[in-house]
């Protein structure tokens, strides 16, 4: 079974930094692309970010372009996403996910979430 753990989540001012990590753990299972989502109240949830199993390439939503940047790190199982010069406009829930299934019947399995509350 695969378990996502998500961490780094807080509260930071406008133009501040946050690093939120996801680790994946469980066996029997390879992990291919991982990504980033996020939800703020009343709004949908919106893909922020994606990588694929090797790293090469990686998707972002326009709105962050130039200041998030994901990556992973695949001896550690774990997927990160920088997030620079934060806007109030990105406080919602992150949740991360990963796809353990196949090309054909992807299997995606989510973290619980972690808060991002940008605000002065």
């Amino acid at each position: 079974q695969v378990q996502l753990v998500e961490s780094g989540g807080g509260l930071v001012q406008p133009g501040g930094s946050l690093r939120l990590s996801c680790a994946v753990s469980g066996s029997g299972f390879s992990i291919n692309d991982m990504g980033w989502s996020r939800q703020a109240p009343g709004k949908k949830r919106e893909l922020v970010a994606s990588i694929t199993s090797g790293g090469g390439v990686t998707t972002h939503l326009d709105s962050v372009k130039g200041r998030f940047a994901i990556s992973r790190d695949n001896a550690k199982n774990t997927v990160y996403l920088q997030m620079n010069s934060l806007k109030p406009e990105d406080t919602a829930v992150y949740n991360c996910y990963a796809d353990s299934g196949t090309d054909r019947d992807p299997l995606y399995s989510w973290g619980q979430g972690t808060q991002v509350t940008v605000s002065s």
